[in-house]
Order: C-alpha cells, then sequence, then structure tokens
C-alpha cells in the first residue's frame, strides 16, 4: 500500500495524544495513593493540554488525503458497519473528555464526589479521567480495526494490529509524559519512565510476532487465481496502459524491497533500544533532557514504523500492475 504522510501522522499523533491522556491519569491515581503532592496542580491541565494540542493536529492532518474534506462529516452515517466512521464519533468524544478533565483541573474542581474505602476520594477529575480511559482505549480500537479488519490485505488483518496500535501509542504517550516530568522537574518522571520502558518492550514484543507472521504468509490470491488460469509459468507483460495511474499510485508504495528493509532495520532500532538505553542513562544520571531526547526519537522512529506498516501490505489488486509494459 501507499504509505501517505497524512495518515502516518494522523495515527502516530492520536496514538502519542492518547498515550499521554492515560499516563496522566495513571499517574494521578498513582500520585494519590503515594500521597505524592502532585494531586491537584497545573501538570495535569497542562499535560491535557498537550495531549489535545495532538489530537487535534492528528485530526487536521487526516484532511490532507482526503478527495472532498467538506464531506468527512458523512464518514459518521455508518458507524454500524464501518470502523472508520466509529473512529469519527470516538475521537471528539476523547477530545472533550481531554478538555474537560485538563480545565477542571486547571480550576481546581477537585471537591470530593464520594469517597472508595478510606482513602480513595473520588472527584470530578478521576470520573472523568476514567471516562476519557475507556473512549481512549475504544478509539485504539476503532482506529487499528480500520486497517485490521479489511480482510483481503493479509498483512493487516489479525489481531496484532490492534496490539501494535496499543502498545506502540500508549508507549510514545508515556515516554512524552516522562519527558514532559523531566522538563518540569514532577518527581513522577520515575513512574513514567518505568512504564514507557515497559510499553516499549511490549511494542517489541507484539511488533516482532506480527514481522514473523508476515514473514510466514502465504497468500490467498496468485496470479493463478486472479486470470484463472492455473498453469505454472505465468509472466505478466503489460498492464493495459502505457503509463501511471490511481491503482499504480495509490495502492503500490513505488519503493523496492531493499528500501522496505532498511526502513524495518531503522525502526526496529529507533523505536525500540535506544529509547529504553536513554530512559536507563536517565535513571543513572538524573538528566532532565536524556527523557526529551529519548520521546523525540522514539516519535521518528514511528514515523518510520507506520511506514514500513503500510508499505508491507499487499493489495490483491497489484497482481494486475506487476509491469507497465
Amino acid at each position: 500500500m501507499h504509505p501517505a504522510f497524512s495518515v502516518i501522522f494522523l495515527t502516530t499523533l492520536i496514538g502519542a495524544g492518547q498515550g499521554l491522556f492515560l499516563a496522566l491519569v495513571t499517574g494521578q491515581l498513582y500520585a494519590i495513593a503515594r500521597f505524592l503532592p502532585t494531586q491537584v496542580d497545573q501538570f495535569y491541565a497542562i499535560g491535557s493540554l498537550v495531549a489535545l494540542i495532538l489530537l487535534i493536529v492528528g485530526l487536521l492532518a487526516s484532511f490532507f488525503h482526503l478527495g472532498h474534506p467538506e464531506r468527512a462529516w458523512r464518514a459518521a452515517t455508518k458507524w454500524r458497519t464501518s470502523w472508520l466512521a466509529r473512529e469519527v464519533i470516538v475521537l471528539p468524544i476523547v477530545m472533550a473528555l481531554v478538555f474537560a478533565y485538563g480545565a477542571v483541573h486547571w480550576l481546581g474542581w477537585t471537591m470530593p464526589l464520594f469517597q472508595v474505602g478510606e482513602s480513595l476520594k473520588v472527584d470530578a477529575t478521576l470520573l472523568l479521567g476514567l471516562m476519557g480511559t475507556i473512549a481512549s482505549f475504544a478509539l485504539f480500537v476503532c482506529t487499528a480495526m480500520v486497517y485490521g479488519g479489511v480482510r483481503f490485505i493479509q498483512e493487516w488483518h489479525t489481531p496484532l494490529t490492534v496490539a501494535n496500535f496499543l502498545f506502540l501509542g500508549a508507549a510514545s504517550g508515556f515516554m512524552l509524559a516522562a519527558a514532559y516530568s523531566a522538563y518540569i522537574g514532577n518527581p513522577l518522571v520515575t513512574f513514567f519512565g518505568t512504564w514507557a520502558v515497559i510499553l516499549t518492550l511490549a511494542g517489541l514484543a507484539s511488533r516482532a510476532a506480527h514481522l514473523i507472521r508476515n514473514a510466514k504468509l502465504k497468500h490467498r490470491s496468485s496470479v493463478q487465481t486472479a486470470i484463472g488460469i492455473r498453469h505454472t509459468a505465468i509472466a505478466q507483460k503489460a498492464q493495459g496502459a502505457t503509463g501511471g495511474s490511481f491503482n499504480t499510485r495509490e495502492f503500490f508504495h513505488g519503493q523496492s524491497q531493499s528500501t522496505i528493509e532498511i526502513m524495518r532495520r531503522i525502526f526496529l532500532i529507533v523505536v525500540f533500544p535506544i529509547p529504553i538505553v536513554l530512559i536507563g542513562a536517565a535513571y543513572i544520571t538524573a538528566s532532565p533532557t536524556l527523557p526529551i531526547l529519548a520521546f523525540i526519537i522514539q516519535y521518528f522512529g514511528l514515523i518510520a514504523e507506520r511506514w514500513s506498516f503500510f508499505a508491507e501490505a499487499k493489495h490483491p489488486q497489484n497482481l494486475y500492475y506487476q509491469s507497465v509494459a
């Protein structure tokens, strides 16, 4: 498939935004449990603003691959059968809950609504955080299933697609939370950094399993099945046109197999081991800049990972467009 950068930025940016919001809510619960002085301050409000900006920029990026952006609202009408329609519906819900969570923190509306047990007092921020967490997980599923639900692209049609989007998005969000905490000197930096490493390792396991699966994949379609001829030696001599077309541009990346392999090696190094080493070095040196560097490097690696995700998908229609002339 052709890796459109608008879709690459859409999926990586909203993934980081969702992950950052999940990190903030998790960090708040941890701070309450450990009686840390970060339960009610501007930390969560500003962090929510950053998460909201990532979600908005990702949404704006999506418009660049639409032929008629003014008709985008129509996508939501097919929510019963379309994962894209469900994504279009859930994304604004997540954005609204992230905004409300940050606004309540900013305004200091943290009076307890009710108490669970003897220690946990549930206020408006925790309720909004819980609803936002559920919505964020739903959005991860919807975004991943836009691709994982495509049965005829076998490289995508696997539960590992959902796992990859979830773990990699959450990892980048927790990495950003660690960078943000390190920048302002927040005591949650170690908590966020540790979970960023755990989620990055989970993402490595999931993505590696995905790559191994695809390497052993046996495609249902071939040149023989495409044209209904069972001969063992069939070679395409022409595609029926003398130049490129929509089909050759939108369903094929135009790069060599060696380029795909190089991109795969790049993201396997940049997304996983390098950020983990940087976070480990930050623990030892107490550096406020290494977590920031870890997030930046990992995000650029995620762009390469998402490019590879699209490029490795083999659309069956390319069986008819293997040769120009």
